[in-house]
């Protein structure tokens, strides 16, 4: 049999499928055996494992499962979302895949709506102007607007998580796109604090030093009530998984909900906003 060698350096593809026939191998299976196991054929493993056929986020999950290393901290699902998301801030991908399964999630943003509650107009302009910068690539910028809305879909799951937004101010203030775009991502924000299970409010400019943070943070609580946190800058990304890291933020986090205004004063305020009154 010919075995095509493998270029693991040639693309992030390459090194994807490089791997999967490394842990295979290391098994002892033949692509067969690893078909059965992930009920794909082993024509597909032979592309993926070739670099002719991109990975799956299903397969990366059907190949965790079948090597045993889902609770690892190498998976092979988190390298799809480092591969699929590239462009994105080191940590994101991984914890895009637990805010998915958060039960809670907690958010403070500031001059930018969050992706949770962007519209599809919004985040278009704002990954196309990145893209123009010459920032990112066209195809980064497409893969940005998919990404919001394949976040948003945990907002309507089965068991939907209860979600806290707290805007600086300035997201409201800051014009994105043409003023339609702008008018219908306030409606937008308005739609979301109706919801059930969420909870809206803005930090005005004149809580000054009140507010603890200075820096977008997200903070999410798991099924078994473990904490995790994601910050970031500009140019760097933090996920943090270990609760006793993340309490002091959750505890900052409710002295802020404290002292800024109500979900309904902050309505009106957005409101207000689209209205050109405030």
């Amino acid at each position: 049999m010919n075995i095509k060698e493998l270029h693991p350096d040639s693309s992030p593809q390459a090194a994807f499928g490089a791997r999967v026939r490394k842990e295979r191998e290391d098994r002892g299976w033949k692509q067969e055996g690893l078909a059965e196991q992930t009920g794909y054929s082993s024509t597909h493993i032979s592309a993926v494992e070739t670099g002719r056929k991109m990975p799956t986020l299903r397969f990366a999950r059907q190949v965790d499962i079948a090597f045993g290393i889902v609770n690892s901290a190498e998976t092979f699902e988190h390298q799809w979302r480092e591969m699929k998301h590239g462009s994105l801030l080191e940590g994101f991908p991984e914890f895009v895949g637990y805010e998915g399964r958060a039960v809670e999630i907690r958010l403070y943003e500031v001059g930018v709506i969050p992706g949770l509650l962007q519209t599809p107009e919004y985040a278009t302009v704002l990954a196309r102007s990145t893209a123009k910068r010459g920032a990112i690539t066209r195809e980064q910028a497409d893969e940005r607007i998919a990404l919001v809305a394949e976040r948003q879909a945990a907002l309507v799951r089965s068991s939907p998580p209860l979600v806290f937004v707290m805007l600086d101010e300035s997201c409201i203030r800051r014009p994105m796109g043409e003023p339609h775009v702008m008018d219908a991502q306030l409606a937008r924000l308005v739609e979301f604090a109706e919801l059930p299970n969420t909870m809206l409010q803005v930090a005005p400019f004149e809580m000054g030093e009140r507010r603890p943070f200075d820096l977008p943070i997200t903070v999410l609580t798991m099924a078994d009530r473990s904490l995790m946190s994601y910050a970031e800058s500009a140019q760097q990304g933090h996920f943090e998984r270990e609760s006793t890291c993340v309490v002091p933020l959750l505890t900052a986090y409710h002295q802020l909900q404290a002292e800024a205004p109500s979900q309904a004063a902050s309505v009106t305020m957005i409101n207000q906003v689209r209205k050109g009154t405030l």
